[in-house]
């Protein structure tokens, strides 16, 4: 391949070239974004958020020339150095994150995280569309500069533009809730102009024959994590023009090429999402949304407009859809019966067959444009959902029941387009995430969640004009379910569970005794050494004594153990009380050294705290401790006696870090609880760590063993999630610690998006490719 005479120029040109193309492309860009705003605010919504769409009409109009000035300010910046070294924001830039991070750790306002989560998220909506035009740009480079890697700040990164995007919008003024409102609209058109001028600036190098085939070996060397090829509606390579499906290679990507690119991006993306925590599921799947609506608009301009109001199908249509849902049911019954086994199991290209000329029977019958190309889009869902390879087939039969009820409530509800909200959707993604990592070797287990979505299916069935409710219903119910599954049915997951929610007990009731006894003892004279054993260590031993005994007895035994230790450190000034003491104290340290082995405390410890209550023990003998009445010694115990009645409700407690007890106690063969790992979590990710739903699967990255996990339990909000093996291995995690793992990359979710937002990209790249479909 001949090189050119001078590289480090020509890298130069191509760089000025593209921030030219970005000077040059972004009035038009903010153009759209207005027209797109438009467009929403005629669009159907919840009546709150179609009012704040209106409303934010006359801002935008003020604030979108000083948001276009303030972004071309930047870039024009940038087309000496090719690099941009500070945004309007300047803490947010790449090279001011490196300092933090090297500086001491310190509080970061919430503006700050925001601005960091907005951009980031737009950032990963540049790569999803344009990673492959991004990773053949980065390769020429890298040859021309003779370097390893991109300048954090260079202009050519999608962060950096993502930066001066977010930057220029905060300073226009414009706040983030427009930006929440407009970001479906925002990602669309900045995505799609990010892949053009990558485009442009490939085909400038290719012009002048550089890396007329792209070689991503070196990328392969240096990913440590495996990517995944971005779902079916991104773009393909360098060649494929916009908006055509990327069913094949282009003329300058080889396979490998795609496959080693898709590394590279994957591991790209995943630190971009660090910081946006939500950024991959809700936020997302709205964009995806956003751009189907889009995209059917532009042939069907009806589609998702006001005059789309919410209405029951039309009697021709309604009748077609219970012909079909009946026809569907009978050939699945059959086949079932045919089989045997009553599973159910159907020739999946046979079963997409009939589908499609129910399709075609349904068109026949729909009244209204708007309705055929509703039953095109719900066709081509429910052909991406029936293809994946990861349902197992007999739960694949119970999803094609659902097509129907599912087109009934899409062309009676536009929202179902609009929202990933949808009960619907919700079902349809829960019973997913649920099956999609499916143990089908363990029968036992499968027949009970297949019996579930089963009823589900059937319930939905049965109730055809109930629209949304029944979806909402069975939802619910399915969500109870499996609750109720993983805790006394599944076999791989039941015993840790059981042990989670013990640990669970213990812990809360731990604090609760701590902070009763923090309140009972707060005005008492109790020696300091004694009252830090009370908080730190007899809390847990009274906390596991009434989780592990029934027996009222020993409980109140380790209450007496607490009353005859803070009478015995008081002060002792007569030789009788003295005696007293002497006379207790062999079984009241049998008694204490008993309750701290039953909760796990290794000797060392013991001994090291009976150590310290002998110091405060010869204080109270040298009557330098303060003396407590016999009285307030009876009222004390009698407090103690009935300190269960006192505990607050354990829904009003917050399992929080800082008082939570060392849970690697509680640690056995059965259970791992994760003490220590991952990276410290941003806010966005524990509120992440908050909205993972059981049932779901994992990929867990611990204690050098990488395999899938499956969600199957949580405590009191959220502050303790246990995941479990297919093989009963069962690892517990709090709150925070989970957040850390989420933010590490070291926990990821098994599939990076939910079914319908898969199936919605799937289906958005054949209407890409044939949008007469449609309307045929």
């Amino acid at each position: 391949m001949p090189t050119p005479a001078n590289p480090t120029a020509l890298a130069q040109q191509a760089r000025r070239s593209y921030a030219e193309r970005l000077l040059a492309g972004m009035p038009g860009v903010v153009q759209a974004i207005d027209q797109g705003a438009r467009l929403l605010a005629a669009a159907v919504a919840e009546p709150a958020i179609a009012l704040k769409r209106r409303e934010l009409l006359p801002i935008l109009q003020r604030a979108f020339p000083i948001w276009q000035d303030g972004m071309t300010t930047l870039l024009r910046a940038a087309l000496a150095t090719g690099t941009v070294v500070q945004t309007r924001l300047g803490e947010l830039t790449p090279q001011s994150m490196s300092n933090r991070a090297g500086a001491k750790l310190s509080l970061v306002d919430d503006d700050t995280i925001e601005h960091e989560i907005l951009s980031s998220r737009l950032a990963l909506a540049m790569m999803d569309r344009a990673s492959w035009e991004f990773t053949d740009l980065r390769s020429r480079m890298n040859m021309l500069e003779s370097r390893e890697e991109l300048d954090a700040n260079d202009i050519l990164r999608p962060h950096v533009l993502a930066r001066i995007v977010t930057s220029s919008w905060l300073a226009a003024p414009l706040g983030f809730d427009a930006w929440r409102l407009l970001q479906s609209v925002v990602h669309e058109e900045l995505s799609l102009f990010a892949e053009e001028a990558y485009h442009e600036t490939n085909r400038f190098l290719l012009q002048r024959h550089v890396l007329p085939e792209v070689d991503l070996r070196p990328f392969i060397r240096r990913s440590n994590h495996g990517g995944r090829l971005p779902p079916s509606g991104s773009t393909g390579g360098f060649g494929t023009p916009t908006g055509m499906s990327p069913s094949g290679p282009s003329e300058f990507q080889s396979s490998a090429t795609r496959a080693s690119a898709a590394s590279e991006v994957g591991e790209e993306t995943r630190l971009m999402t660090r910081a946006a925590g939500l950024a991959r599921s809700n936020d997302q799947a709205e964009a995806v949304l956003g751009r189907l609506n889009r995209l059917v608009g532009r042939q069907l301009p009806d589609f998702a407009v006001t005059s789309h109001a919410p209405a029951p199908p039309s009697p021709r249509l309604n009748a077609a859809i219970v012909e079909a849902q009946e026809g569907v049911a009978r050939r699945l019954a059959s086949a079932a019966a045919a089989d045997g086994s009553g599973r159910g199991v159907v020739n999946t290209p046979a079963l997409l067959e009939e589908l499609h000329q129910r399709k075609q029977a349904l068109k026949q019958a729909a009244t209204t444009p708007v309705e055929r190309a509703t039953i095109e889009i719900v066709a081509l869902l429910f052909q991406s959902i029936l293809m994946e390879d990861a349902i197992p087939a007999t739960v694949r039969v119970w999803f094609a029941r659902l097509q129907m009820p599912v087109l009934r409530v899409a062309v009676s509800e536009p929202d179902f387009f609009a929202t990933v909200e949808h009960p619907a959707r919700r079902l349809i993604d829960r019973m997913g995430s649920c099956v999609m990592g499916f143990d089908s070797s363990s029968r036992a287990v499968g027949d009970l969640l297949e019996k579930e979505i089963k009823r589900v299916v059937q319930v939905v069935e049965a109730y055809p004009d109930t629209g949304r409710r029944v979806f909402q219903t069975v939802l619910t119910e399915f969500e109870k379910f499996l609750e109720h599954y993983f805790k006394n049915e599944n076999e791989a997951s039941k015993k840790g569970v059981s042990l989670a929610a013990q640990v669970e007990q213990r812990e809360t009731m731990a604090i609760q005794y701590t902070i009763e006894l923090r309140k009972m003892l707060n005005d008492v004279p109790v020696q300091e050494g004694v009252r830090e054993f009370l908080f730190q260590v007899w809390a847990d031993v009274l906390a596991t004594t009434a989780v592990k005994s029934n027996n009222a007895d020993a409980t109140k035994e380790m209450k007496r153990a607490a009353a005859d230790l803070i009478w015995s450190a008081s002060a002792k000034v007569s030789r009788a009380e003295r005696a007293e003491v002497i006379r207790r104290l062999p079984p009241l340290l049998k008694t204490l050294r008993e309750g701290m082995d039953d909760a796990g405390i290794p000797v060392p410890k013991q001994d090291e705290h009976i150590q310290r209550l002998n110091n405060s023990l010869a204080a109270a003998f040298t009557a330098k401790a303060a003396a407590i009445s016999h009285e307030r010694l009876e009222e004390l115990m009698g407090r103690l006696e009935t300190l269960e009645e006192l505990l607050p409700e354990a829904e009003d407690v917050d399992i929080d870090e800082s008082l939570v007890m060392d849970l690697s106690g509680h640690e056995s063969s059965e259970l791992e609880v994760v003490g220590e790992g991952g990276s410290m979590p941003t806010p966005a990710m524990l509120a992440w760590a908050r909205e993972l739903q059981v049932g779901s699967w994992y990929m867990l990255d611990y204690r050098n063993r990488n395999e899938a996990m499956q969600l199957a339990w949580q405590g009191m909000r959220r502050q303790l999630t246990l995941f479990v093996s297919p093989q009963g291995r069962g690892v517990l995690f709090q709150q925070h610690r989970l957040a850390a793992f989420l933010q590490a990359g070291l926990l990821v979710p098994a599939q990076e998006e939910a079914l319908t937002v898969r199936a919605t990209r799937s289906a958005m790249a054949k209407l890409d490719g044939d949008p007469s479909r449609l309307l045929n």
